[in-house]
């Protein structure tokens, strides 16, 4: 038996993942293989290279804690500037994501880590997902994250790579591919309950690509129905916490963590129609799936 785990994107929001995989982890679900895809490529990447041990997590719990927008996101005049004006493919640079991710990752190259560790990217020029399977891991992880416009795509053999969640697939259909018995799925979601319109040019980009990834994941999971078992751990909902907002890790990391809990413990992953619960919607309509209080 071989279980996947397929971690999705969500900017700030990747935090509800680490919860995620802490109830997991307790319940004795260990990943034979790891898929991520943007801010789930940050995640997929530690666990694969460090575990999913109660010390392991807890060293993730303390970097997500600690993570700022300026962090991943920085905003510098010249390089918005340059963005702006056709100088540059993005208006931020993805230097601190680099050196964040260094600082983190013990291992070099994606063939190193400790469980097999694939990262979802998407070619720029056709749109097509790219899976990266070997090659630097910090490189594979910059252009799974790479936000069209906001970072710059990244290259690598010969490809100039952007964010997975643009893809025409998510990772279930590859990790079904790659021989998977049994699939989890860990959503970063999207924010259900926003009071107002996200801050800011990156508030409405994020928000807008965590619709977009969740839209596709549901549909990719319609399509296997009946040919995997997949697992679904429901993102938060309400939620109200805009994925360019990293002040709320803490928070996140707790709900992701009782949530996913409460749901392993009621048999929530064997229901059947396991998209329902990514469902996009708003709070005027009755939504699927597990309600966790902010």
């Amino acid at each position: 038996m071989t279980t996947a785990f397929v971690l999705s994107g969500g900017g700030s929001l990747g935090a509800v993942q680490v919860g995620m995989l802490q109830a997991l982890a307790e319940r004795g679900v260990e990943p034979d293989m790891l898929l991520g895809t943007s801010a789930g490529a940050v995640n997929a990447a530690w666990v694969a290279d460090r575990g999913t041990g109660a010390d392991s997590l807890a060293g993730l719990v303390d970097v997500w804690t600690r993570l700022r927008r300026k962090d991943v996101f920085p905003v510098a005049g010249r390089q918005v500037l340059s963005g702006i004006s056709g100088l540059s493919p993005a208006v931020c640079s993805n230097t601190p994501l680099r050196l964040l991710v260094d600082a983190h990752v013990r291992a070099q190259d994606l063939r190193e880590t400790s469980i097999p560790l694939y990262i979802v990217a998407t070619d720029v020029l056709t749109g097509r997902e790219t899976l990266i399977s070997d090659g630097p891991l910090t490189t594979a992880v910059l252009a799974s994250a790479a936000v069209p416009g906001l970072l710059p795509p990244v290259a690598h053999h010969d490809r100039f790579l952007i964010d997975g969640g643009v893809a025409d697939g998510t990772g279930v259909s590859s990790a079904n591919g790659l021989g998977a018995d049994v699939i989890y799925v860990l959503p970063g979601g999207s924010a259900c309950a926003l009071p107002q319109l996200p801050r800011g040019a990156i508030g409405v980009a994020l928000h807008a690509l965590t619709l977009l990834m969740q839209q596709r994941l549901a549909h990719e999971i319609r399509l296997l129905a009946g040919s995997a078992h997949i697992k679904i751990l429901p993102p938060l909902c309400p939620l109200s916490v805009s994925p360019a907002s990293f002040g709320h890790a803490a928070e996140l990391i707790r709900r992701g963590r009782e949530s996913a809990a409460a749901w392993l413990d009621t048999g929530g992953t064997e229901r059947p129609r396991q998209d329902r619960y990514l469902s996009l919607h708003d709070h005027g309509e009755s939504v699927p799936g597990p309600a966790s209080a902010a």
